[in-house]
Parts: C-alpha cells; sequence; structure tokens
C-alpha cells in the first residue's frame, strides 16, 4: 500500500512540474508575439558567393488554439547581394523554454536557446545544428487585433516570398532560385 501512494505523490508532482512548464511555456510565447528586427546574422550563399545580411525582421503569430505555437514569417535583407531579401514562412513552437524555429520554404530548423526576452527586446543565442550565434532583437509591432478579420490566410502568404528572379548563366530565361540561408558571422 506504501509503494502505490509513493507512486501517486511521484505521479502527482510530475503533473504539477509540468503543468509550471506549460504555463512558463505559454507565457514565453505570448511575450513572443510581435514582430521583431534586428541582427540575426544570417548569410546566403547563392552560386560561389557568400552574402551577410545587413537585418532580419521575425514575426511570430501566436495559434489561437494552441498555448506555445504558432506560424509567421522570417525575412532577411541585405544590402549588397543580387536580390533585396529573402523571406520564408516560419512555424514555431516553445518547448520547455526552448524555442524551435522551422523554415517552411526551406525545409530547415533552427533553435533558440539562452535567451533574453521581454516586451521590447530578445537576445540570445541561435543554433542551425553546426553554428552558435549571438542575435539582438528590438520589438517593432504587435498584431492589430481590430483589423484582424482583414488578414486572409493567402493574403500574408503571398506577400512575404523571396524576392526577384535571378536569370539563368545564358540570360535569355528568367527562374526563380533560391540561395541557401544559414547561420554565421
Amino acid at each position: 500500500m506504501k509503494k502505490i501512494y509513493t507512486l501517486l505523490a511521484i505521479m502527482l508532482t510530475c503533473a504539477l512540474t509540468s503543468c509550471d512548464w506549460l504555463k512558463e511555456d505559454e507565457d514565453i510565447a505570448y511575450t513572443l508575439e510581435g514582430t521583431w528586427q534586428g541582427e540575426m546574422y544570417i548569410k546566403s550563399t547563392w552560386g560561389s558567393r557568400t552574402y551577410n545580411s545587413t537585418y532580419s525582421e521575425v514575426t511570430f503569430l501566436k495559434d489561437p488554439y494552441r498555448y506555445s505555437n504558432g506560424d509567421g514569417y522570417w525575412v532577411d535583407y541585405y544590402s549588397d547581394a543580387p536580390w533585396d531579401y529573402v523571406a520564408n514562412h516560419i512555424t514555431w513552437r516553445v518547448d520547455y523554454g526552448t524555442i524551435r524555429v522551422h523554415f517552411v520554404e526551406d525545409g530547415t530548423n533552427i533553435t533558440i536557446r539562452s535567451y533574453r526576452l521581454n516586451n521590447n527586446r530578445f537576445s540570445g543565442w541561435i543554433e542551425d545544428g553546426a553554428n552558435d550565434v549571438e542575435f539582438h532583437l528590438t520589438h517593432v509591432s504587435s498584431p492589430n487585433w481590430n483589423r484582424y478579420n482583414y488578414w486572409g490566410y493567402d493574403s500574408w502568404r503571398n506577400d512575404y516570398y523571396y524576392s526577384r528572379p535571378t536569370r539563368s548563366a545564358d540570360n535569355d530565361t528568367t527562374h526563380v532560385e533560391r540561395p541557401v540561408r544559414s547561420v554565421g558571422k
């Protein structure tokens, strides 16, 4: 009988502890929601050249039916590349304090850890598996809930695709070719 009580006590402790994590993840997701701008130290390789982004803009939109995940977009802006920006739709989730971001078009993932987050600043470390890079973002806007009904599912989806097309080697046909994104300085 003592073993049953001990087992029940352990299960109750685990359940209460996981609830604390769920609440913390939800608080992080709530604070994360909005648009952030700043330096992410993203680079893109196209052909044999590598270009460093000048700044990035990341929008986290919280899923209203889930406590700690959502979607959004990530745009890296360039000043010395053959394109103005590289953009991706993202899905994201907060999992025990770790923020995991999936780039939909690229099919790649990054992890955000050891970060500091408040209503105005978001900084920390991102990793893409091989590289760890520090980032610094500033909160620039939150969703305008008064106009939320005007946001269509496809309206933002088509606005943030990759930039202008690049030309092929023979310069007679135009096609879209994506640069390869990675983190690092």
